[in-house]
């Protein structure tokens, strides 16, 4: 059994906070958070931020206490869907406050450090790391049921500072029905299994196209593979998402805390009951 320097195992401790990482970042004081999801997908391109928005919004509208964190430092777009125009700012004691939405769906994302959203972020890799470590130790999340954490596609420095550094208590997957894009997402579930952290299920993105007058159903990138995929590599189907203009509009718009939709509903009860996650 592992002793940590005050005395109390390192199970004991986790038992005692579930915040407690003992290789990761502390998180501040004031702040708690019950779950944190990773939102992973092996390449861009696929809707992970979109399927990240969608996860935030699906849990504020269940009454979930949820926050929102853009790991996606050199590419937030997290900010711009939920229509966020405000700047971080801190109080007295360092602790920077998350921005908002009107559903108080928290969150924090690079483009609140910005003066203007369209200006480049030229920082090196311990620049962004420390970034991601504060955006989570340092913002004042206050008590939150679940964190989701939109994360910049790949296996690079990014995943593996957020796999280190922050409780992750999971991730979701999130593909397309192209045969490349499933290739790649293989080595984002090698990454996961490597640094030992679950897999909650698999989302599939822009997986069909229904025409609302006639009911038929359209395969844009071919007939889904998810079933054999999925069965391949253990992994669990949250969802299937459709090619739906509405969600592309209220992300242009920043309109995304306004949506009603429930493409993802049983997708969030399915990762609730595995994380056994319960509100109070």
């Amino acid at each position: 059994m592992m002793i940590s320097r005050k005395g109390v195992s390192m199970s004991e401790s986790k038992k005692l906070n579930p915040n407690f990482n003992p290789f990761g970042v502390r998180l501040n004081k004031e702040s708690h958070i019950k779950k944190v999801v990773a939102i992973v997908s092996g390449k861009g391109g696929v809707g992970k931020s979109l399927v990240s928005g969608l996860l935030a919004n699906t849990a504020v509208n269940h009454g979930y206490f949820t926050g929102l964190l853009d790991a996606d430092v050199t590419g937030p777009s997290i900010g711009r869907m939920f229509g966020i125009k405000q700047g971080a700012y801190s109080n007295e004691e360092g602790l920077i406050y998350p921005a908002v939405t009107p559903k108080h769906l928290k969150i924090m994302s690079a483009n609140m450090l910005l003066e203007d959203e369209e200006k480049a972020v030229m920082w090196r890799g311990i620049m962004i790391n420390n970034a991601i470590k504060d955006f989570y130790a340092k913002v004042l999340w206050q008590d939150l049921d679940l964190l989701f954490v939109d994360m910049p596609p790949g296996t690079g420095d990014v995943p593996l500072t957020v796999y280190q550094s922050l409780p992750v208590a999971g991730i979701v997957l999130v593909t397309t029905p192209q045969d490349l894009v499933s290739m790649i997402v293989a080595k984002a579930i090698d990454m996961a299994n490597k640094m030992n952290v679950p897999i909650l299920g698999i989302i599939e993105n822009m997986s069909y196209m229904k025409d609302e007058e006639t009911g038929k159903v359209y395969y844009p990138f071919g007939e889904s593979k998810l079933e054999e995929y999925a069965l391949r590599h253990n992994l669990k189907i949250l969802a299937r998402l459709p090619i739906d203009a509405s969600l592309r509009n209220a992300a242009d718009q920043g309109d995304f805390d306004a949506l009603e939709v429930e493409y993802l509903q049983e997708a969030l009860a399915s990762i609730v009951s595995e994380l056994d996650l319960k509100i109070e």
